[in-house]
């Protein structure tokens, strides 16, 4: 987002708009005044704190720029934990996430403009001449076209409108001429194929070099598309148009968005987040700000400021208005259905959200922008990093963070907006939080769990594209930047746009046609431009005394208070007719009890059975609501059972150099043996055992006496290879999977259960790593020979006088992102028969990526038809009904496993598989955190 677009005029709500040299010059007047009000307020930051912490920024982005050049380029991606480049093909498949993929040494022209922005000129030039030179877009590959959008033509024109900057001032870039934008053009020319369609909208996937539906192409029979990767192209394919003349661009990303405005409902003026590329028609009905849609909203109103078409800004208006009467919350922004805006679709949130309370300081709206941005800060203060989805209580949902930076984006525009120094404080954790948790020798890692601190060996090319620019201008003076930033429009991917493009090639028609779909009040044009006297009545602390009272609310026990209760969604003191305790899976009256709440069922061919409900398929409203009662009150039973033998993942951390902690793995922990969360970690040097499948009494007890030994998974029980090396002496054990190339990536996380016997003579912690991780050891003993590595609970904090000794270098494998994906607004639970004790598995629905995505609001549950009263065992969703909050914060999906002679996968009996979660593993989460992985947001 921009600075430069606050509108028209300071204290006055005119839906018109001005020149855009009158937008820039009030929206910079606009930020001043508001500036001078927080200063004289509190505390600023030196001058020569804000330039250490600015060349701290430098330093880093150096690091994880250099990396990439060193050892990923031409790569599109670096993997900074192995220290080379991601090759499409040549990696394990990660699945959508590795559309934004194309051979076209994607970090490279992600940097560009950062590049300038962080006054490594030289570096530019450099950077230009190598992608002139390198980069190929004729490649034969799949990829995401909104992805392609936002950071490749995104990139190339962010690259060109600096380039043309520097060209002007005369001292670099004279040899420039326009060759960054004839690629933009090549490379609009190759997207085009994926808007034909009837409705308009994208496809959302095209072949580089083959288009779309010829058989070479392996893509065009896709039917649906989210509604930000249909709704974020007006401002890279615009920028385009007017840049180079061709109207071909803009007409085609104006006609998708003038569709998608034609199918919001009406009613409720929200948007769904999957919609039929074809017919029109929403797949899926549940609406917020964040994943799937989010860009969607910021582009309307940036339309606006960089094209100055104001029907753009009377659709964004229009959009927010929805947004602050159903989603807003403050300080939580829920999903919602369209259809019934007052029932909250999910309740959890996820981080793409982060970039709202930056559109909410562009549109002028400061009071919650501060109270979603503080709540979202005390999240992270809680876990270091934001995960990439937490409930409404604040627990973590999904525990990946890939480095997202709409967080750092909004705290840049608070500041910009506020003058608080309180942000600059911010950004400082923010930068101290990179360094201390993700930085590694090649670059920054992704962050596998919050929770555990294991990373994952992926580094986005948004990283260097968004973050580095943000945190820097954060800290950076006016005189700090070789050019006026105000001049330029902010992409969704931090991409610079120059202003000047709304007075050049203007030949779309700026028919408003946005009038005849909707009545506007003028209420909606109110805080385009804010006036300072308005949100900061006369009181410097004003910001300081919204922040207050949320301060705590992340740790309170059980904060609920701050959830609005919608009064339409329960009657009050009514009962469902059928309890969720008293159902029985094979009793008709049940049956058609539950058809009239619109919970259907689906038979599953393990036998089981799968309820879904649908609201709009219930009798009445009425009904609609009993049907959503009695799914949660499964939910409610879930939270009252205690899960059987269910641990949470443990931390492998290697420490020694020139790891020195740096490298965290993430382990499965064992149902015997010491317990590391009860007990301190425990360190020591590795050794491999002889024999190494540790099934017998080992030949080389001098080897592991005293070190945490190496056994190999097969052969015999996992209790007998433990006794077998602590009888040898070690202090602990290390299973690696026999089974080469598995990776926690791509399967779940498993406990080793005992043999049946009673294993309490057992006293050392044992831990289990797939292949892929422990082949990071036993490649690090290799070439450094004595490697130390820490067992613990979670990932403790490294070394600094250990690092400091000498220059940390890198050759060490780790985990990619395991993309679980989440299906639309299910709720899901499975309530299965009884199974033999000895393992307990605890598979979980979200590895499957082809659940289906019902229409309205789906609850599933699974139920297996043996059972007469379901009785759920465990909830992966983290909010208890009861008014009690449960402490469920590490309990993640795990597969406990032993193992026998000859084939080490036959289970030895089952136990009973506890519920696999009614809201955390709905169907719903399967498609939303696809939508998040499509969104690079």
């Amino acid at each position: 987002m921009s600075e430069a677009g606050g509108g028209p005029g300071c204290g006055s709500p005119v839906p018109q708009r001005a020149p855009w040299s009158l937008v820039a010059a009030t929206a910079a007047l606009c930020l001043v005044s508001v500036t001078s009000v927080w200063t004289a307020g509190a505390a600023p930051m030196s001058r020569e704190e804000k330039q250490k912490l600015g060349n701290q920024v430098l330093e880093m982005f150096d690091h994880a720029y250099g990396n990439y050049m060193e050892h990923a380029y031409p790569a599109d991606e670096l993997m900074p934990l192995t220290c080379r480049g991601r090759v499409r093909g040549q990696e394990p498949s990660r699945g959508d996430v590795d559309d934004a993929l194309g051979k076209f040494s994607l970090t490279l022209i992600d940097s560009l403009d950062t590049l300038v922005v962080l006054n490594k000129t030289k570096e530019f030039e450099e950077a230009v001449r190598k992608v002139l030179r390198d980069v190929n877009l004729d490649n034969d590959v799949v990829v995401s076209v909104f992805e392609t959008n936002i950071r490749v033509l995104g990139g190339l024109l962010g690259g060109h409108s600096l380039a043309i900057m520097l060209k002007e001032k005369g001292e670099y870039m004279q040899w420039y001429n326009d060759e960054l934008l004839q690629m933009a053009k090549q490379l609009g020319y190759k997207l085009l194929p994926a808007f034909n369609t009837t409705s308009g909208l994208p496809y959302p996937r095209i072949n580089l070099k083959f288009g779309i539906r010829k058989p070479e192409a392996r893509t065009g029979t896709e039917t649906d598309t989210c509604t930000a990767c249909a709704g974020t192209l007006i401002l890279e394919f615009a920028a385009l148009s007017r840049f180079t003349g061709a109207t071909i661009f803009e007409e085609y990303a104006r006609k998708a968005l003038d569709f998608l405005w034609e199918k919001r409902q009406r009613s409720s003026n929200l948007v769904g987040v999957t919609i039929n590329i074809h017919t029109g028609d929403w797949v899926r009905k549940d609406s917020g700000v964040g994943a799937g849609i989010d860009s969607y909203y910021e582009y309307l109103l940036k339309a606006y400021v960089l094209l100055g078409d104001d029907s753009f800004l009377e659709r964004f208006n229009t959009h927010y208005d929805a947004i602050m009467r159903y989603i807003s919350q403050p300080p939580l922004l829920l999903d919602v259905h369209i259809h019934k805006p007052m029932l909250n679709a999910r309740t959890w949130m996820d981080a793409l959200l982060a970039f709202f309370p930056g559109l909410q300081v562009l549109k002028g709206d400061i009071r919650p922008a501060i109270e979603t941005h503080e709540m979202l800060y005390q999240v992270i203060k809680k876990h270091n990093f934001l995960p990439e989805a937490f409930t409404t209580d604040f627990r973590v949902h999904w525990a990946q963070h890939p480095l997202r930076p709409e967080f750092a984006e909004s705290t840049y525009f608070l500041y910009k907006a506020t003058g608080d120094p309180y942000y600059l404080e911010v950004g400082k954790t923010l930068i101290e939080n990179l360094n201390k948790y993700a930085r590694v020798p090649c670059g920054f890692a992704a962050m596998k769990d919050v929770r555990t601190g294991s990373h994952e060996d992926r580094m986005d090319s948004f990283f260097l594209a968004e973050m580095f620019k943000y945190l820097y201008l954060l800290f950076a003076d006016k005189e700090d930047i070789i050019f006026d930033i105000e001049d330029y429009i902010f992409t969704t991917e931090a991409h610079l746009l120059p202003l000047w493009l709304s007075t050049t090639n203007q030949s779309i028609s700026k028919k408003n046609t946005t009038s005849e779909y909707t009545e506007l009040d003028d209420s909606n044009f109110d805080w385009t431009c804010p006036n300072t006297q308005i949100l900061f009545p006369n009181d410097p602390l004003y910001a300081q005394s919204i922040r207050e009272p949320l301060k705590n609310v992340v740790d309170k026990s059980c904060p609920r208070g701050i959830i609005r209760v919608r009064e339409e969604s329960f009657r009050s003191g009514a009962k469902p007719p059928l309890r969720a305790r008293d159902f029985m899976a094979t009793n008709p009256e049940h049956l058609e009890i539950l058809k009239k709440m619109g919970v259907s069922l689906i038979h599953l061919k393990d036998g089981r059975v799968q309820l879904v409900q649908h609201a709009i398929q219930a009798a009445s409203s009425v009904d609609a609501e009993d049907g959503l009662r009695f799914m949660q009150e499964m939910i409610e039973l879930s939270s009252q059972q205690q899960k059987e033998q269910q641990l949470p993942p443990r931390a492998v951390q290697i420490v020694s150099h020139p790891f020195f902690g740096r490298v965290v793995l993430t382990a499965g922990p064992a149902q015997f043996g010491l317990d590391l969360s009860k007990h301190k970690e425990t360190r020591g040097f590795v050794a491999s055992s002889k024999p190494y499948n540790g099934c017998s009494e080992l030949t080389n007890p001098e080897a592991v006496v005293g070190k945490i030994a190496l056994i190999q998974r097969g052969q015999c029980m996992f209790a007998e290879k433990a006794r077998n090396i602590q009888n040898a002496g070690a202090i602990g054990g290390i299973v690696i999977d026999d089974n080469e190339g598995s990776s926690s990536d791509t399967a779940p996380l498993f406990q080793m259960a005992g043999d049946g016997k009673d294993t309490d003579d057992i006293k050392i912690p044992m831990l289990f790593l797939f292949s892929k991780e422990g082949s990071i050891i036993l490649d690090a003993i290799r070439e450094y020979e004595e490697v130390e590595v820490l067992l613990s609970d979670k990932a403790k904090e490294r070394d600094p006088e250990m690092e400091s000794e000498e220059q940390p270098s890198s050759e060490h494998d780790s985990q990619d992102q395991s993309a679980e994906q989440i299906t639309s607004s299910s709720q899901e639970a499975d309530l299965v028969g009884a199974e033999s004790p000895e393992e307990s598995s605890l598979n979980s629905h979200p590895e499957s990526s082809e659940s289906s995505s019902p229409a309205e609001m789906d609850n599933a549950a699974n139920v297996s038809p043996s059972e007469q009263n379901s009785k759920p065992t465990e909830n992966h969703e983290t909010t208890s009904l009861d008014g009690e909050c449960t402490d469920l914060d590490n309990q993640l999906q795990e597969q406990s496993e032993t193992e026998e002679d000859a084939n080490p996968n036959v289970s030895w009996g089952k136990k009973v598989q506890p519920i696999d979660s009614i809201l955390a593993d709905w169907n719903e989460d399967i498609e939303a955190f696809e939508m998040m992985e499509k969104d690079e947001l």
